[in-house]
């Protein structure tokens, strides 16, 4: 079982470590190029993509549940059926993205509230990277696919091919085009494209006898397409349940000044780099009890999600410990003084970050491979009350510590509520 699950964990804990990598990247130009206004218009801009690519995670999340089980049962139609009805709506999804994208502007920044500085950094880049939403949507479906099909090889090769391409294009944008900030955006936007031309071809190259099985024609034939719907309906009122807290973490940090606005992007950029290694676990969750529970295998099932929460434990606890001491990855990303002494006033936020959110990654894994959609939904639904009822009943003089006291707990609750739920429903239903 520990092979089972590193073979799937160690490429997808690869290809995730490319995404904050790239994150560290663009804040450390940003603010190698500039002041701590640069850095907030990056975390600003990169933000608001990611709360509006947050709510369609299910095309990945949705889709790498549902492809594990058909793997499971061995229903190769089904299988293709996948990747056909996910890969469709997520382009959909993306033109019309595009078509809103002055409205989903303009509420996105009033909503965060930055400075006047920041906000016209943030358009410049926001104006840019918003062209890439076609492809940065159906490579979310694709990777769901290649995880559910057990592939996390594949999924990782896109992303790194993805990141690699956007690390080289910004660097010789910034300094070697002299673009300056919008060498970033335009790096970001090349590499979407290219990455997306990748992965047609590695599906193309591994896959094509299932992709032959695919009718076009019966592309917005909805038949058989309840239960697709049914889980991404949870999933995607669950990414907007995210999305608030998330939001207002930002907008709290933006209308605290630019330098809580920086210092709270270099803890989000901590968060970030723990996630994607713990989500390297969370993918081996889907795919290895997505598989299990296609094969009604309930004994391979539980062992492997202990054995996925004993290796959960084991980077915790090394994230733990690095986080405890953060100064010198504060210096790799900012030359600014006043951001990293101010930084250091939340080292020990930092160190709590992983110890208080790695339960609920693991449970988010399993939940998608068993899609037990709406179990994740209640789950973020608590966590939710927990964080806007503690910040606003925790007195005003703690400042920005408060914030960070009711994020912590919000992670906390995540987890505490999925091991409920588990425990009380999942265990029964999986004795049938």
């Amino acid at each position: 079982m520990n092979r089972e699950i590193l073979r799937i964990a160690l490429p997808a804990i690869v290809a995730n470590i490319t995404i904050p990598v790239l994150g560290l990247l663009d804040t450390a130009i940003a603010g190698h190029l500039g002041d701590a206004t640069m850095i907030g218009a990056i975390a600003v801009g990169s933000m608001l993509f990611n709360f509006v690519y947050w709510n369609f995670g299910f095309l990945r999340m949705g889709t790498s549940g549902m492809t594990a089980q058909a793997y499971g049962a061995g229903d190769h139609a089904a299988q293709a059926r996948m990747l056909q009805q996910s890969s469709v709506l997520a382009l959909a999804i993306a033109l019309l993205i595009v078509l809103l994208q002055w409205p989903i502007r303009w509420l996105g920044f009033s909503v965060i509230g930055p400075s006047p500085e920041v906000r016209s950094l943030a358009y410049t880049y926001f104006d840019i990277v918003i062209w890439g939403a076609p492809p940065t949507l159906m490579m979310m479906s694709v990777k769901g696919w290649l995880l559910g099909m057990q592939d996390s090889k594949g999924a990782m090769y896109v992303s790194i091919v993805v990141n690699v391409i956007n690390i080289v294009a910004s660097l010789l944008a910034v300094y070697v085009l002299r673009m300056g900030f919008v060498g970033i955006a335009v790096g970001t936007l090349l590499a979407q494209w290219l990455g997306l031309a990748y992965a047609v071809w590695l599906l193309r190259r591994g896959y094509g006898g299932l992709l032959r099985l695919i009718d076009w024609r019966k592309t917005w034939h909805l038949r058989g397409s309840g239960r697709f719907f049914r889980v991404n309906a949870d999933i995607f009122v669950r990414s907007t349940l995210l999305m608030l807290a998330n939001l207002f973490l930002v907008s709290v940090g933006a209308r605290s000044g630019d330098l809580i606005l920086a210092v709270n992007a270099l803890m989000q950029q901590l968060n970030s780099l723990f996630a994607y290694f713990m989500d390297g676990i969370a993918f081996a969750g889907e795919a290895l009890v997505g598989k299990y529970y296609g094969r009604r295998d309930s004994r391979h099932l539980r062992l492997c999600v202990r054995r996925l929460f004993v290796w959960a434990a084991v980077l915790t606890g090394a994230f733990t410990l690095v986080y405890a001491f953060p100064q010198h990855i504060f210096a790799l990303l900012t030359d600014d003084q006043p951001v990293r002494l101010a930084a250091m006033d939340y080292r020990w936020w930092c160190a709590l970050l992983p110890v208080c959110g790695a339960a609920a990654f693991v449970w988010d894994g399993v939940f998608i491979g068993l899609t037990y959609s709406r179990g994740m939904l209640w789950a973020v639904a608590v966590a939710d009350a927990f964080f806007f009822v503690l910040y606003f009943i925790l007195p005003a003089s703690m400042g920005n510590h408060r914030l960070w006291l009711a994020f912590v707990t919000y992670l906390t609750m995540r987890g505490v509520v999925q091991t409920v739920l588990y425990s009380s429903k999942l265990r029964t239903s999986l004795k049938n």
